[in-house]
């Protein structure tokens, strides 16, 4: 019986002549109707370039085949015209993205995104389409974007999270035969991704879909995959049946993915530290606005009334759902969103100073933003966005010395001190993360707000993050307010925690306290699904 995809000895080359570099060397792999094949490897390792191939979705002519083969139910997809290829995309083959912000089209609205694939490939009608991007919001559980005012809301009104299932949402509409999967729940908290995972195990069963699965997290793979095919440097070093590479790894790189998990917790904090920053009743408060004189009617609270300290040299992490108002607090607290109520840093009131009088705070604050590839500017290579805070600050001496600087910033987060003269779209999803720590790393700030920092990284590049965010903290007394959905990345690094639910703190105390003994049920809630195999 034919495969649903087959790709053979596929070889995938960026480049010309000296330039040139191999992504891809000699990848094999097949999917059958309704299986789920994962291919998992480090940040880097050529899982994504493989998967786009299938779909030739890479940046051609600069990326090219020397050799190999795809064929989707018998047809070969490497060489196919281009109309074919549109044909397939989208309705026989769709594709969840990595970074969804980025994916998503800024200027369109939610209900025309989705309903895009149904009006081009099933000629919907305009009702039709409206009732299926409904049915489909609700499936990925997101029933409070089916009102009419949010259906033409523009993607940036939407948290990562959201934003994420409305690309599950899009990717789904046309029911395709197989579903390549980059990455899926990597914006998404522990209770939703476990509900997006029965939702694509549901769906694969009743449409009989194959399903590609790329991701860092073992986790999802030691529940969702039937085969896995392990990835590095762009080779496959071990394949065969999940609960075999599981229980038996044989290559060395196998075994160290596997144990690569985030190790031990901080010392209890004892109080006693100085207060970096604190909020009293902060609130960020969005209006409603309706009719035709557009008349407040209500607000949408993203924060309301929430009150916090971050101690010098200590971690707060602030967990909680998508939509919770986690990375909305994090800009508040630094004035990058307006809001209401007080905001201490170092003993002094900023939440009434203007733009020029926080520019000498900047360089004490920084924030790592939850979407490494949209906050990096595709115009500046690395060293550029690097050395712009330094400009900025009038740090870091002539230009040899802030290459050296630079140099340093990125050996600290893993990577080549040359690499700074690459522009972003040349690293993967988990190297652009890394570049955005190092950018706010090099000011050696007193505070570092990071949102997210960790979920576009595999298990081992997490692991080595948290070791030298740890080593910073320890060598700078550098404090951290760490948002993230992971549980286990904040368990790793917070001395206290904060639990948010819909724009209000439910929960807060000292981290191992709430981790061994939660009181409320939210986070009790949290901590099951996320520690669930623990």
């Amino acid at each position: 019986m034919t495969a649903l995809l087959e790709v053979n000895d596929l070889h995938v080359c960026f480049g010309q002549n000296q330039h040139q570099v191999k992504a891809v060397r000699g990848v094999s792999f097949s999917i059958d109707k309704g299986e789920t094949l994962a291919l998992v490897g480090e940040s880097g390792s050529g899982k994504s370039v493989s998967a786009l191939s299938v779909m030739r979705l890479l940046p051609y002519p600069k990326a090219h085949h020397p050799a190999g083969s795809i064929r989707f139910k018998g047809e070969e997809l490497i060489d196919a015209p281009e109309n074919r290829m549109r044909e397939i995309r989208g309705d026989r083959i769709a594709v969840i993205f990595q970074e969804p912000l980025t994916s998503l089209n800024p200027l369109h609205s939610v209900e025309q995104q989705i309903s895009e694939v149904l009006l081009v490939h099933k000629l919907m009608t305009p009702r039709q389409a409206r009732e299926r991007v409904i049915e489909l919001l609700n499936l990925v559980g997101l029933e409070a974007a089916c009102s009419p005012e949010r259906l033409a809301a523009l993607p940036h009104e939407f948290s990562g999270g959201q934003q994420q299932r409305i690309m599950i949402a899009m990717a789904l509409a046309n029911e395709p035969d197989l579903l390549i999967a980059d990455e899926p729940t990597t914006a998404l908290d522990v209770t939703v991704q476990a509900q997006i995972l029965d939702l694509l195990q549901e769906l694969q069963q009743k449409l009989d879909m194959g399903l590609l699965l790329i991701t860092h997290d073992l986790n999802i793979v030691r529940h969702m995959a039937d085969r896995v095919c392990v990835m590095t440097e762009g080779k496959i070093v071990e394949a065969g049946n999940s609960q075999e590479i599981f229980n038996a790894p044989q290559h060395p790189y196998t075994q160290k993915l596997l144990n690569a998990e985030p190790q031990g917790c901080p010392e209890p904090c004892d109080g006693s530290a100085v207060e970096v920053l604190s909020s009293t009743e902060l609130k960020v408060w969005y209006p409603i606005k309706k009719g035709v004189l557009k008349r407040t009617v209500d607000h949408v609270k993203a924060v309301d009334g929430i009150s916090l300290k971050v101690r010098h040299g200590r971690t707060l992490g602030v967990v909680g759902e998508s939509g919770s108002g986690k990375s909305t607090l994090g800009r508040a607290l630094i004035r990058l969103e307006h809001s209401q109520g007080q905001i201490l840093f170092d003993q002094q009131a900023i939440e009434n100073l203007n733009r020029k009088q926080m520019r000498p705070l900047r360089r004490e604050i920084q924030m790592v933003f939850q979407d490494p590839y949209g906050s990096l500017s595709p115009r500046l290579s690395i060293g550029q966005i690097i050395e712009e805070g330094l400009l900025v600050h009038g740090l870091g001496g002539d230009l040899q010395q802030r290459r050296e600087l630079i140099g340093k910033a990125l050996l600290e987060v893993g990577l080549e001190p040359e690499m700074q003269d690459r522009y972003p779209h040349e690293f993967s999803g988990g190297q652009r993360q890394r570049i955005a720590i190092a950018r706010a790393l090099v000011l050696k700030p007193k505070l570092i707000i990071l949102d997210e920092p960790t979920s576009a990284l595999d298990r081992t590049v997490q692991s080595q993050i948290i070791e030298l965010l740890r080593d910073l903290q320890d060598r700078y007394q550098i404090s951290y307010l760490f948002i993230s959905h992971d549980l286990a990345v904040v368990r790793a690094l917070s001395h206290e925690l904060l639990v948010m639910k819909s724009g209000q703190v439910v929960e807060q105390g000292p981290a191992h306290q709430l981790f061994s003994n939660p009181q409320h049920p939210y986070t009790q809630q949290l901590l099951a699904a996320a520690f669930m195999e623990q």
